[in-house]
């Protein structure tokens, strides 16, 4: 069998981002799935009871299980905080509340009820010219509403538009009309109930413009109704997306979150909107990081001018379209308003999207690894920011950057952890050894950083920071340890120099096995991570992954010819038969003692997170030993970490445990401390060089490879930059 780790690193040219979009083909067909049979080979119990789990999973991911995505539902009904208050879904509803019923009968007006509407707010808008009161005012707003909610139940748009248009500027003045002498007492029930007004009007009112023309950034809209003639102006406010970038947009209100523990609305004033991004092709360099179809989080707002609003001429109005994460408060006059927000419900919606499916894409990463190679790299949910510290997240085995999604919408709701990073996500295929895979990472990161930022000019992208959980924690440690002739050693005791190998596989060889620390990486979190391998990785689990990984006949081939044409070059005990990821994971895997005692960056600091499960109970059965029932405490410990936790979860569940997300947290907030303290010119401030002309020298050189790095150090540019610390 062939090793994946011989196969050449350099691979066509990575498709652009689109093809994550293309739908991938379902699990393996039933006639594709070999014959499973029993193995014979007597194993403990541990070995045992991990073969089983893993046989019973294998079943249910490729014929017993039903693959889902739905992050999201369509509600048969928008959600609307006035529903209940105002009756909304009654069959005598909509109706004003008592607070309004008690004004109206004050001033002798309730039996108007029953008669024309219009002639009410009239008489109301006479009373408050007379006596301006936010009671008055407020009235009006919530009777507005109820008539346009009425008329647009019988599909009187027009009617409706005016309505909700007078609903936006009553609720508006009682919020913000200088001329009322007491100031709104915000502990009044009635002040949020007109801070759903607004809300609820001015989306009313976005519906139906939406219907009868576009939202599109840029474009004024012209509004007419029987009373009103209204210029529209629709204005993106974002130093980061631009009018382009948006296809259309969709309504939060009309989707339920699924899938995400957490929700992250916040209140204030303006609707949340979903903005669904257009794809450009053949621009930005950056553009093939972003899946297609990715929405993002956007709030409208409308700023009303009282002043003129009573005008007969034709008014304009000015519709902005805010990014919450980056400005979640607007300045209205002497006021700093919060935007209503919601943060879930837009990457709930990216997430519902069929090529983000986490079953099928995690199941093709490990049994036809080529399959995703053609998708594998660097993805970014949000615009890339040169000035904010990249932190990258990394899958394990059998996974997908999807796994991440829980630690991602929790993190992003903390306003000062998105104040200063951002989020990235690597997509590799799993069924290849993990050192290879950690071989086309460095090779993506460079490849990145090479065509975002060429001249090395962003200093907060030599901040990097990774996440790996479990298999991905290898993965990550693979970027920041220098790997001497350490990790050559493992397949012979000859000098690289007398290979004798086509230049192809030539360069792959040497890319996996001769590698630099990642001098832009300054930090290393590992979840769940087997250092020292996993039990899980015993006989009867290698053999099956043997059978149905796929491994390209391209890499059969290389095999051949290395041995071939290298008689007695390699090792005895050389990994030539490490084929697949449960191979390479498994706890005799030569390259995992390699690894664990492999020089580590000077500049690099390790932070360790370790899954228990409970010592009793069903889930105990599953482990052999204390862990999280794949990896054990044993193995996950990292013996340079400069924190580790143990939190109470199994390895699937370790990374989305709320303690190791409030873990992470607390170290991403520790890096930024740290920055801030470092005076210009320390080490962590300066700017990187590429290292590949470093590598190939060492390769190339019949010296021996270096053996620390220290060297590394003094070959770093020493040009010190500030990073940009807010």
């Amino acid at each position: 069998m062939v090793p994946l780790v011989f196969a050449p690193v350099s691979r066509p040219v990575r498709a652009s981002a689109h093809r994550l979009r293309q739908p991938f083909p379902g699990t393996i067909p039933l006639q594709e799935k070999p014959a499973i049979q029993p193995a014979t080979i007597r194993q403990p119990p541990g070995q045992c009871r991990s073969s089983f789990v893993l046989l019973l999973l294998f079943c249910l991911v490729t014929g017993c299980a039903t693959s889902t995505n739905k992050w999201v539902a369509l509600r048969s009904t928008p959600r609307n905080p006035l529903t209940e208050s105002l009756g909304l879904l009654t069959k005598q509803g909509p109706k004003p509340t008592e607070r309004t019923l008690q004004l109206l009968r004050r001033y002798n007006l309730h039996e108007d009820l029953e008669g024309d509407r219009r002639e009410l707010l009239v008489k109301l808008g006479e009373i408050e010219k007379r006596s301006p009161n936010r009671e008055n005012v407020y009235a009006q707003a919530e009777l507005a509403y109820v008539v346009g909610k009425r008329a647009e139940r019988g599909s009187h748009s027009e009617k409706a538009l005016e309505y909700y248009g007078a609903a936006v500027l009553h609720s508006y003045s009682y919020l913000f009309d200088e001329k009322y002498a007491t100031v709104s007492n915000p502990y009044d029930p009635e002040f949020r109930r007109a801070c759903d007004l607004y809300n609820a009007a001015l989306e009313g009112t976005l519906r139906i413009v939406q219907e009868q023309n576009s939202l599109q950034p840029g474009t004024t809209q012209h509004i007419k109704t029987a009373n009103h003639d209204c210029r529209l102006e629709v204005r993106l406010q974002s130093n980061d997306w631009h009018a382009d970038d948006i296809d259309h947009f969709e309504f939060v209100t009309d989707y339920e979150v699924h899938g995400l523990r957490n929700h992250y609305h916040n209140f204030g004033l303006g609707v949340p909107l979903i903005a669904v991004r257009r794809k450009h092709e053949g621009e930005d360099p950056r553009e093939e990081y972003y899946p297609e179809d990715l929405s993002f989080p956007v709030t409208a707002f409308l700023r009303v001018n009282l002043a003129a609003a009573n005008e007969s001429t034709v008014q304009t109005a000015v519709l902005e379209l805010f990014d919450p994460l980056n400005q979640p408060m607007v300045q209205v006059a002497s006021h700093n308003v919060p935007l209503e927000t919601d943060l879930s419900t837009p990457l709930a919606h990216t997430l519902s999207q069929p090529a983000l499916d986490d079953t099928r894409l995690s199941t093709l990463g490990l049994l036809k690894p080529e399959k995703v190679k053609q998708v594998q790299g660097l993805y970014m949910l949000e615009p890339f920011q040169e000035d904010k510290i990249p932190v990258l997240m990394v899958h394990g085995l059998w996974s997908s950057p999807v796994t991440w999604m829980e630690m991602f919408n929790d993190l992003r709701s903390d306003p000062q952890i998105r104040k200063h990073y951002q989020f990235w996500f690597y997509l590799y295929p799993t069924g290849q050894p993990f050192w290879f895979s950690a071989a086309q990472m460095r090779e993506d990161l460079a490849d990145m950083r090479q065509k975002v930022d060429p001249e090395g000019r962003f200093p907060a992208l030599d901040q990097t920071i990774l996440v790996g959980h479990s298999m991905g924690g290898l993965v990550s440690k693979l970027q920041t340890v220098d790997s001497g002739n350490d990790f050559w050693s493992t397949l012979s005791e000859h000098p690289f120099s007398e290979l004798q190998a086509d230049e192809e596989l030539r360069e792959g060889l040497a890319q996996t096995f001769f590698f630099d620390p990642n001098p832009s990486i300054r930090r290393v979190i590992t979840i769940g991570t087997p250092h020292r391998g996993s039990e899980f990785a015993n006989d009867t689990t290698r053999w099956l992954g043997r059978k149905l990984i796929r491994i390209p006949t391209k890499l059969m081939q290389g095999k051949h010819q290395l041995i071939a044409r290298n008689p007695g070059f390699f090792r005895k005990d050389a990994p030539l038969d490490i084929n697949t990821s449960i191979d390479s994971l498994e706890p005799k895997s030569p390259l995992l003692p390699v690894l664990l005692t492999a020089h580590c960056s000077s500049w690099v600091k390790y932070n360790n997170i370790m899954g228990e499960l409970p010592a009793e109970g069903i889930a105990s059965w599953f482990s052999s030993g204390k862990g999280d029932g794949v990896v054990t405490l044993e193995s996950a410990r990292l013996e340079n970490a400069e924190s580790q936790i143990v939190v109470p979860a199994d390895h699937s569940l370790v990374h989305r445990h709320p303690q190791s997300i409030l873990e992470v947290r607390r170290i991403l907030l520790q890096q930024v401390a740290e920055i801030r303290n470092y005076t210009y010119g320390d080490q962590i401030n300066q700017v990187s060089i590429p290292q590949q002309s470093i590598r190939e020298a060492r390769i190339q050189s019949e010296l021996p490879l270096p053996t620390s790095t220290s060297n590394i150090d003094s070959e770093i540019a020493q040009e010190a930059t500030p990073i940009l610390a807010k």
